[in-house]
């Protein structure tokens, strides 16, 4: 994770930050990355196949194997599992270097079936035709706690944990959510703010639903807090899962 931040930002005392848009039917996307040029969106390179672009960059101690990265994935459709059924559209990757003290990240997407967990970089050929969204964030370890918190109530399905027991019991919520207690009382919402890790970190707001909270999120919390009409990127059913 340390390497992502030299390779992307030509500086080690910039903390890595990446979103990357696919447009529909196209191999290639948008990519916006902390550090050189960080207010310019960049076109990628194909994302559907291995190269050394921001998505495969991103996950390479996803995709293969390395001591110095363990994490949890977790999907609603994950790789090689058909016709799952959960509550949740939750789809992202957790993740923290146990040898470092502050070393961790997390990534939050769109697609489905995707990554697979240490056995290399395959984009489901099925969503080339559709549109995606992927963000990476550098975080201190001690904000895992909190995201931790929100995957509770989003109730996402975890299809891979190898992160030691020790780092997962030292945090409540975290271990909370890879034993599958999520939280079902209310609040239906629950709204958690952590900082990305540098000396100006950017500060995220984490807005995250239960199933049995339909759009009122958007309706009464996320129009109040930002002030503006905003439009929602969801699938066509009236569904709205956590």
């Amino acid at each position: 994770m340390k390497r992502l931040t030299r390779e992307f930002t030509n500086s080690s005392h910039i903390q890595y930050r990446v979103v990357i848009y696919k447009a529909p039917a196209r191999n290639i996307g948008k990519a916006l990355i902390a550090g050189v040029n960080a207010n310019r969106w960049q076109n990628t390179q194909d994302l559907t196949g291995p190269n050394n672009h921001a998505v495969v960059k991103s996950l390479e101690h996803v995709i293969m194997a390395n001591a110095a990265n363990k994490f949890i994935a977790y999907n609603n459709i994950p790789p090689n599992v058909p016709k799952v059924k959960t509550k949740s559209n939750s789809k992202g990757v957790l993740m923290m270097n146990p040898n470092d003290v502050d070393d961790a990240s997390w990534i939050v997407h769109t697609i489905p079936g995707f990554p697979k967990a240490l056995t290399g970089y395959v984009f489901p050929p099925a969503e080339i035709q559709k549109g995606h969204l992927f963000i990476c964030l550098t975080i201190k370890k001690s904000e895992i706690d909190a995201i931790a918190m929100a995957l509770r109530i989003a109730t996402p399905l975890i299809y891979h944990n190898d992160i030691p027991d020790a780092e997962i019991n030292s945090r409540p919520n975290l271990k909370k959510l890879v034993n599958g207690e999520s939280r079902l009382t209310p609040p239906l919402t629950v709204t958690r703010q952590i900082s990305t890790a540098n000396a100006a970190a950017l500060k995220v707001t984490i807005y995250s639903k239960s199933e049995k909270s339909k759009y009122e999120i958007y309706r009464r919390v996320l129009v109040k807090k930002l002030k503006t009409g905003i439009k929602v990127w969801t699938t066509r059913d009236k569904i709205l899962k956590s």
